[in-house]
């Protein structure tokens, strides 16, 4: 039987698969730095702004979900699923996540990070250009 609301699915879930997204983040993040890459510095800014974004994110989905009581717990996996437990309302709901499925949302999640990131960034990158063209003086 079903007990959470479709809203409290949706918070909790965002919840669940932002916070994997963040795990994956920072897992990343030790790869660039132990890395063999030329210029880490623009994937690091990168990862590093997904990050922050996620967490503020995860933030304000922490606080609706304990504004609306509720928690989500790992309660078991093997080699195909992991299981969790979605607790509201004094009930508990088992639902089971194909581990491809679950990717598959982290990803999704890692995408709109990055698109995130790079429009927070566009108004940057335009003073950044302005500043530019007004340091090398008029163009003949």
């Amino acid at each position: 039987m079903r007990y959470l609301k479709q809203k409290e699915l949706d918070i909790a879930s965002r919840y669940l698969f932002l916070t994997m997204a963040i795990a994956v983040i920072r897992q990343d993040r030790k790869h660039f730095e132990q890395g063999l890459f030329k210029i880490k510095e623009p994937y690091m800014e990168l990862l590093s702004k997904m990050e922050l974004e996620a967490r503020e994110e995860r933030k304000k989905l922490r606080t609706q979900m304990n504004h609306r009581k509720l928690q989500v717990v790992e309660s078991g996996r093997n080699d195909s699923f992991t299981s969790f437990l979605f607790l509201a309302h004094g009930y508990e709901e088992k639902r089971n996540y194909f581990n491809p499925a679950i990717r598959k949302k982290v990803e999704n999640i890692l995408f709109e990070l990055i698109q995130n990131s790079q429009q927070s960034s566009q108004p940057e990158k335009q003073e950044t250009v302005a500043l530019g063209n007004c340091l090398s003086g008029p163009q003949e």
